[in-house]
């Protein structure tokens, strides 16, 4: 699954942030740590000292104290974190407040109406008097820390400052992405509550103009039946609105901004009373993505310190970066991208569709300078189809390419380097809505090997284990796991205590939380991904491949294995990025999972699949597909069923829908699957079909 050759090396791995920081720790806890590998392992056996050395190199904003967490104290426990410190996530975002540097670029993309928007801009300096402004309005309604603040919102840079507002009088941010379906908001925010929400008129998004007052009444209307008490509500102009659509309740931007400048509250001679709290004080709620959308809370204190040693220890990001990622408001990305404020970065924001035009991302990087430029797995996939940005683009300001959402196939390795650039930091990260943050992911000081993700993030005690409960030997696949506590753990689901709920729903989510990540191993996190950790090459301790989500791990004949093994082989034999898949057929898209046999005592291994138009599934193209994964893999990987299909369902986030399809076609009702988290809900009626088709066949060999 893995090359033994490098494709990318840093030019000069000592010079980078990562070994000033091993450095410090040598100098300071007298240790003679050499290679990440050494540093790595320290900072896992050291937790205490590791992240309190962390929040003295990155600079937090606020008072330490002189706790950090019991180095003896068990994930399970979910110990407090700096007790005695305090803190604003939002304060620390402001670490420039330049009157020159852009914070901030927006740009939209093009429709028939406006073939060339332009971009807005803010500076730093800009930023802060928005929020100010911001702030005092929000406190005229009365709202006090631990009040939510929602967003049903577009990328834009008003959604970004609501968030710091927010943040800044201790409120808890919970934000919504415009496309979300409003029957699938008002399921998450009747959850918690918000006392304002803050949303656009109109979005783009395949060079149309959708208007999205509708949906915010509906949501509102939902809020109303619902017995919850109706939250003021934001519009945020976007001159893209249909005159005909009424505004409603809500009140106008500029409106409430300008009552927040007027009265001036939460600032003194312009100055920010920024609102400190606890380490561990909740900033933002983060829905999952499966079904129920379970609302996860994360402490502010463990979001900044997470993201400030990511960004500035681990990918050496600088001022002078400018971070593009594309994310709605909806996935966790979003907030992971805003975080770069902490460091004086340029973020650029996005509103539109990444693929319609497919030039049209790698022009904003030649355009605006950008040297961060994040997707997804997916995107990367569809894109190798179809372009080819280096014969198009220059890309020469380019440093790093960040993915996730799935895994990325070693085959988008070679694409990546062969048509997009030669020698950029190709990062493949995972971490996750559970954690906001990374388990493995980006070091500008490790060498990128085909397939791989660099390696375990520090401080971050990340093992595999077999499904019984014992540590995976280098090479074998296992579940993944965290042994030792880290900041950025959830403080819990919502609702937590303390915060206006009944007991009985607080301690049901206590329950649920604990179960979710603690019920299937003593004591450690699990995390419900299946992965592989590598050999230690190039110090960098190992590197992680991911196999795929845990919950849909395939267990034919007891035998368990990621989807992405059977994918790996589709990708390298069957898709036009190999140069392969011509003689007897490309495969468009493909989706993979466990079918219950012997009254559920087995499982049979299904695989659908998406050919191009036209194309029909032949048995010539069947038995070169089980031939290719039977050599490459094993007889078990073999597919029982091969079955063409119109369309692979995906998530709003461009994540594989396989849960949801593996239930389905083991007889759960489709009722049962929420569409509002789907991008394509439609096609899982052709599942239903086919898993009546499928169970069918199982009976019949019974």
């Amino acid at each position: 699954m893995s090359e033994e050759t490098a494709m990318y090396v840093p030019q000069d791995p000592k010079a980078t942030r990562c070994f000033a920081f091993l450095g410090k720790i040598n100098a300071k806890y007298h240790a003679s740590l050499e290679t990440y590998s050494d540093l790595y392992t320290w900072s896992t056996k050291h937790i205490d000292l590791f992240w309190s050395l962390v929040w003295d190199d990155v600079g937090i904003i606020g008072s330490k104290g002189t706790h950090v967490v019991d180095n003896q104290a068990v994930p399970a426990a979910n110990p407090p974190w700096f007790q005695e410190a305090r803190l604003n996530w939002a304060e620390n975002m402001f670490y420039c407040r330049s009157e020159d540097k852009i914070a901030l670029i927006q740009t939209t993309e093009p429709t028939p109406d406006c073939p060339s928007p332009v971009d807005r801009h803010v500076t730093y300096a800009q930023l802060y008097d928005l929020v100010a402004d911001l702030v005092s309005a929000l406190l005229q309604l009365g709202l006090r820390p631990g009040d939510r603040v929602a967003s049903y919102c577009s990328n834009c840079i008003e959604n970004v400052a609501a968030c710091l507002a927010s943040a800044a009088i201790g409120c808890i941010w919970v934000s919504a992405a415009a496309d979300f379906g409003a029957d699938g908001v008002l399921e998450r925010f009747e959850q918690v509550r918000p006392r304002v929400i803050f949303a656009v008129d109109a979005v783009v998004y395949n060079a149309k103009v959708h208007q999205h007052l509708p949906k915010l009444q509906t949501l509102l209307s939902g809020l109303r039946d619902r017995c919850i008490l109706e939250p003021k509500v934001v519009i945020i102009e976007t001159g893209k609105r249909d005159p005909s659509i009424p505004i409603g309740r809500g009140e106008l931007w500029d409106s409430f901004i300008a009552e927040g400048k007027a009265n001036a509250l939460g600032c003194s001679n312009g100055e920010i009373q920024w609102t400190r709290q606890g380490f561990d004080w909740p900033l933002w709620i983060l829905f999952s993505s499966g079904t129920t959308g379970t609302p996860i809370v994360h402490r502010a204190g463990g979001m900044l310190l997470q993201s400030k040693k990511e960004f500035a220890i681990c990918a050496d990001l600088h001022p002078e970066d400018t971070f593009f990622y594309y994310t709605t408001t909806g996935w966790m990305m979003w907030n992971f991208l805003v975080s770069g404020l902490s460091l004086g970065c340029t973020l650029v924001l996005y509103d539109g569709s990444p693929l319609r035009d497919p030039a049209y991302l790698w022009r904003l990087v030649d355009r605006l300078g950008i040297t961060i430029f994040g997707t997804s797995a997916k995107y990367l996939d569809q894109l190798s189809k179809v372009y080819k940005p280096r014969e198009h683009h220059d890309l020469s300001t380019l440093r790093h390419i960040y993915s996730t959402g799935s895994p990325l196939a070693p085959p988008l390795f070679d694409y990546v380097y062969k048509d997009i650039h030669p020698n950029v930091l190709l990062a493949s990260i995972t971490g996750g809505t559970d954690i906001c943050s990374l388990f493995a992911g980006m070091c500008t000081a490790l060498p990128v090997y085909r397939g791989e993700i660099q390696c375990r993030m520090l401080g971050m005690a990340v093992e595999t284990y077999s499904h019984d409960g014992v540590q995976s030997e280098e090479g074998q696949a296992g579940e993944l796991v965290c042994v030792r506590p880290f900041p950025c753990m959830p403080l819990g689901f919502w609702p937590l205590s303390g915060f206006d709920a009944p007991e009985d729903a607080v301690k049901a989510a206590s329950e649920r939380f604990h179960q979710a990540y603690f019920a299937e191993y003593k004591h450690v996190w699990y995390h419900g991904d299946h992965a592989l950790l590598t050999r230690s090459r190039g110090g960098n301790g190992g590197g992680l491949i991911m196999l795929g989500r845990s919950d849909g791990v395939l267990n034919p004949g007891g035998v368990r294995f990621g989807s992405s093994e059977i994918y790996d082989v589709l990708d390298a034999c069957f898709s036009p990025v190999s140069g392969h898949g011509t003689a007897v057929g490309t495969i468009e898209d493909a989706l993979v999972v466990g079918q219950a046999v012997a009254g559920g005592l087995d499982e049979r291994v299904i695989l659908f699949l998406k050919l191009p138009m036209g194309r029909t599934l032949g048995t010539d193209m069947e038995s070169m597909i089980k031939t290719a994964i039977r050599v490459r893999r094993t007889a078990r990987h073999v597919p029982s069923r091969i079955v063409q299909v119109e369309d692979i369902p995906y998530t709003l986030n461009g994540k594989r829908v396989e849960v949801p399809v593996k239930k389905i076609i083991n007889g759960t009702p489709l009722s049962s699957i929420n569409p509002a988290t789907l991008r394509n809900p439609e096609c899982l009626v052709e599942y239903v079909r086919v898993g009546e088709q499928l169970r069918e066949e199982v009976g019949a060999k019974l």
